[in-house]
């Protein structure tokens, strides 16, 4: 994997955390976005751990060109719990983010699951955030969730209902018992969701969600 952030204190410490694991390697290191995109495309890291905030090209553009050109997973972070950046950071093709001020183990547990190709939704504040921001501004043109209403119709009745689920939370598992069918079920609604709307991964369905009106922000958030 490569790590991406301006201070260099920040960078080696979780460059040091990650790569003492036995299956995590950290092959480099980068001072700003721009650098992590030129690393990324010469090393070809499976996950790309980039700060929101950098100098000569910020983590936000980084994630998007990375994305944009190969299969490099990208996991942002950030020292705001709730703004904008999130926003932009998940649209950029992001499959995840983390604060900064993370536990070891979250950072590791973190890496892990966005490196098997799933993404950073099962706690609550992530889900709450996603509901908030969606909330908040309107789909744009080139983004994922642009004019996404008639694309639910490529969607099965049960692809629906489990687009819904995920939506609102819920793991497999949890959907599993909600329609009565095995876990292995699920994962294959969740392929086809994800394939027939040209999905990243359940982030990226989350907030296709949102945009298409299929679920509406709680007022609690």
């Amino acid at each position: 994997m490569v790590v991406a952030d301006d201070q260099e204190l920040v960078r080696s410490g979780f460059a040091m955390i990650l790569d003492a694991q036995p299956d995590i390697e950290v092959v480099g290191e980068a001072g700003d976005g721009a650098a992590a995109v030129a690393l990324t495309r010469s090393l070809s890291p499976d996950v790309v751990l980039l700060d929101v905030r950098m100098p000569v090209m910020d983590g936000i553009e980084a994630a998007r060109q990375i994305t944009a050109e190969g299969g490099s997973r990208i996991l942002m972070l950030t020292t705001f719990d709730v703004d904008e950046y999130v926003y932009d950071a998940l649209y950029a093709g992001a499959s995840g983010f983390l604060l900064k001020d993370v536990r070891r183990d979250d950072l590791v547990h973190a890496v892990r699951v966005v490196a098997a190709g799933d993404s950073l939704l099962a706690p609550s504040v992530t889900r709450r955030l996603i509901a908030d921001v969606t909330s908040r501004r309107p789909a744009r043109a080139g983004d994922p969730g642009a004019a996404p209403s008639a694309r639910l119709d490529a969607l099965t009745p049960r692809e629906r209902e489990t687009l819904l689920l995920m939506a609102r939370g819920a793991s497999n598992a949890e959907i599993a018992a909600r329609l009565f069918v095995s876990e292995h079920t699920v994962k294959t609604h969740v392929s086809n969701i994800l394939m027939k709307l040209g999905l990243r991964d359940r982030v990226h369905a989350v907030i296709f969600a949102y945009d298409s009106g299929l679920v509406t922000p709680s007022p609690e958030g």
